[in-house]
């Protein structure tokens, strides 16, 4: 599910029962502080796979500042999504991104995503529970 950025799901427990739930940081303290204040509500939630996924990265200095956060609260960053203007050319023509530039390097990013999570979900268990 997809969820609007607010912490409203977590304290009502609206994830309580995700296989996985996925903590999206853009290199902003604001983004970054909600992430910080998102992963322990979800803990102790009891939801076991928490990951990270970097997004909208210009620079070397936004990559190193989304993984040192984590690192520092414990989160593991699985995608580092570059900022992409595929995104924005894709959505003036309205169509997917995939779909626009099949070789764009968001895509590229998130096949990877895919294929961990699939990866994750099959060794750790199936949908159904944490």
């Amino acid at each position: 599910m997809d969820m609007e950025a607010s912490l409203e799901h977590m304290s009502r427990g609206t994830v309580r029962y995700s296989d996985v739930l996925l903590v999206v940081l853009e290199p902003y303290y604001r983004s970054m502080e909600t992430a910080g204040r998102t992963v322990p509500l979800a803990r102790d939630l009891g939801i076991k796979r928490i990951y990270g996924i970097a997004n909208k990265l210009r620079s070397p200095q936004d990559d190193e500042a989304v993984a040192a956060y984590c690192r520092n609260h414990d989160l593991e960053l699985i995608a580092k999504i570059p900022f992409d203007e595929n995104v924005i050319e894709a959505d003036r023509t309205a169509r997917a991104v995939i779909d626009y530039d099949v070789s764009s390097p968001i895509v590229k990013e998130l096949t990877h995503t895919a294929d961990f999570l699939l990866r994750e979900i099959k060794v750790n268990g199936n949908a159904g529970g944490n």
